[in-house]
């Protein structure tokens, strides 16, 4: 049995509009996760070790007022297009677009005021919450009403996030969760001592701004093989890798398949990621830098956390030859990602 707690985690500050954000309380016997209306964020997430103790394995904040300033979309939902959109331009129909340019010379997770920033409505579920928004026509420069539903459901060790839109225009659309996880126990040094697998033949090298090249690249005898179980920090020590912020190609199918793979020896947390997306982001928490506080006034080291983003390929939008990223009127964009939580 699940059972599904609400309360008040804050209010958005009054030049925001000051409206209430609602925790919700998503609760097993072996996992406990916390999600905020807020960016449907997930906020917190215990999980059990070899030792049956619970640990919270998830990076983020403690008060409202982290998740409403400058931080690294912890935990949240980015859309409408997650990861990285080439300067910002798309054309469709023959009409070109341009969106914020957030990113360098690029636009990343939805513009200035993404999916990540905003207030949603939630449904309480027998086991789990469902939250809605509608994008108006526009906003941050994408075209059609978009209907979003964003809903989370708890099962045992499972957590699944299901994604469903429907759009007025043609339309990019993918949408991810942003969970920084770190199985040793968020506020932990460093990932080093994680063994990491991604069920992955290619992934897409990149450019210094970090768009795709164009090229799939096979993974076979590269620092990018991770089919069998690496450990992290001697897999970048001996490839001479900074750490990984790459987008790896799964197998194109709409069923549910297991895609990576995330082990904690020394505590036996591990954590399977199934998902119907065509791809992976794997993120190495690179570009954190020990200037945020998070939990417990804990501050976050480079590398002391990954990201395993499903999503589309980024800038799919602008490269015919991967996959698809438009949703037409009268069709429905339908996504399911499930996070698998054991110890071992």
């Amino acid at each position: 049995m699940t059972e599904v707690k609400r309360a008040v985690f804050g209010q958005m500050p009054q030049e925001e509009g000051g409206e209430v954000v609602e925790k919700f309380v998503l609760k097993s016997d072996s996992v406990k996760v916390e999600i905020l209306s807020l960016g449907c964020i997930i906020a917190a997430l215990e999980t059990k070790g070899r030792d049956g103790e619970f640990s919270d394995v998830v990076l983020g904040f403690d008060t409202l007022e982290g998740y409403t300033r400058k931080h690294p979309y912890f935990g949240a939902i980015v859309g409408r297009v997650a990861n990285r959109i080439a300067k910002g331009r798309f054309t469709l129909d023959g009409k070109e677009y341009q969106l914020f340019l957030n990113n360098g010379p690029n636009s990343l997770h939805g513009g200035a005021r993404g999916f990540d920033k905003v207030l949603w409505s939630p449904q309480v579920l027998p086991n789990g919450v469902c939250f809605f928004r509608l994008s108006p026509d526009g906003e941050e420069g994408y075209p059609g009403d978009l209907k979003v539903w964003v809903t989370y459901t708890l099962s045992g060790g499972e957590l699944a996030i299901n994604y469903r839109a429907q759009t007025s225009k043609t339309t990019p659309i993918s949408l991810t969760n942003h969970a920084y996880f770190n199985l040793a126990g968020q506020g932990s040094r460093d990932i080093y001592d994680h063994e990491i697998s991604i069920e992955a033949d290619s992934y897409l090298p990149v450019d210094d701004t970090k768009i795709p090249t164009g090229e799939v690249a096979a993974v076979q005898g590269t620092g990018f093989d991770l089919r069998q179980p690496v450990e992290l920090g001697k897999h970048l020590q001996k490839f001479c890798l900074e750490g990984f912020d790459h987008n790896f190609c799964l197998q194109q199918t709409q069923a549910r398949r297991l895609v990576a793979r995330a082990h904690h020896p020394p505590t036996g947390r591990a954590m399977e990621v199934h998902t119907t997306q065509p791809g992976i982001q794997f993120y190495t928490g690179n570009n954190l830098d020990s200037s945020l506080k998070g939990k417990g006034a804990i501050t976050y080291p480079k590398h002391s956390a990954f990201c395993l983003e499903t999503q589309n390929w980024p800038d799919a939008v602008n490269k015919p030859h991967f996959p698809n990223a438009l949703l037409q009127p009268g069709e429905e964009y339908n996504h399911t990602t499930w996070l698998m939580f054991n110890a071992a």
